[in-house]
């Protein structure tokens, strides 16, 4: 919990939210590809979430994924029909990612390209300055430009067991 000088809180984080072209898509890729349980999928009230999110005739459905210790909040608007597809960069201001620490890195980029996240190079190792100085990062993005970096510590590397016969 956070208090403020100004006397409101903030108590924590609830969700992390992307929009998507394909709700069973991406779904599919945080429930199968990284672990994460489906809790909530349905459609909203269209006059309620105008308000909210402020777009007209904004018709939409929603699914609640959580792993990891967090909640990821998919959505896939159905209209208006105006609706635009983001394409930013990482230098663009605005642009957003999720970030995950990982074991097997490897593994975990071939798992995920089979649900259509591509990397946007191979894991580099960073040098020492900075709180990720050592580890192997690596982001990725899939067809509706959401962005996940991986990140993998050298304490958490995956190495094969000393019998492992696929070493």
């Amino acid at each position: 919990m956070v208090e403020t000088e100004a006397g409101y809180q903030i108590l924590g984080t609830n969700h992390t939210s992307f929009t998507v072209s394909d709700l069973d898509r991406s779904v599919a890729f945080f429930r199968d590809c990284l672990g994460f349980t489906l809790t909530s999928r349905a459609g909203r009230d269209r006059r309620i979430i105008e308000i909210v999110v402020g777009v007209t005739g904004a018709d939409i459905e929603v699914a609640y994924l959580t792993g990891a210790g967090h909640v990821v909040e998919l959505i896939q608007y159905f209209s208006p029909d105006d609706r635009k597809r983001v394409q930013s960069r990482p230098c663009d201001t605005g642009f957003a990612h999720l970030a995950f620490d990982v074991v097997n890195i490897d593994a975990l980029i071939l798992a995920a390209g089979e649900h259509g996240f591509q990397p946007l190079a191979s894991p580099v190792k960073i040098g020492s300055g900075g709180p990720n100085g050592g580890r192997r990062v690596c982001y990725m993005r899939d067809h509706d430009g959401v962005t996940i970096e991986l990140i993998e510590s050298p304490q958490t590397a995956w190495r094969p067991a000393p019998n492992d016969s696929t070493s």
